[in-house]
C-alpha cells in the first residue's frame, strides 16, 4: 500500500465517526421540523379560579398513568398562533 492510499484510509476513520456523530444528531435532535413553542403557542395568563374543598383520595394506586391523559397527542394541546393571534404570525 502507497504512503497516500495509508493517508487516506487513516482519515476516513475520523471523516466517517464525524459524519456519523452529525446525521444522528441532526436526526434525533431534528429542531428544523419542531414545533417552536415560543413563538407559535399563545398563552394567556388568567387568575387561579377553585376552591379548597377535597374532591377525591387515591391510596395504593398501581396505575402509571392517568386515564384520558394527553402527553402523547403534544401536536392536539397546543395552540398554533395565526396572523390576527400575535404580530410575529405563523412562522414556519
Amino acid at each position: 500500500m502507497s504512503d497516500d492510499g495509508g493517508l487516506a484510509l487513516l482519515l476516513l476513520g475520523p471523516a466517517g465517526a464525524t459524519g456519523l456523530y452529525w446525521f444522528l444528531y441532526r436526526y434525533y435532535r431534528n429542531t428544523d421540523k419542531s414545533h417552536a413553542f415560543e413563538r407559535e403557542t399563545a398563552v394567556d395568563a388568567k387568575p387561579v379560579t377553585g376552591s379548597e374543598h377535597k374532591v377525591d383520595e387515591v391510596k395504593g394506586t398501581r396505575e402509571t398513568r392517568i386515564d384520558g391523559d394527553n402527553v402523547r397527542e403534544f401536536r392536539q394541546r397546543v395552540r398554533l398562533m395565526g396572523p390576527a393571534d400575535g404580530d410575529e404570525g405563523l412562522k414556519r
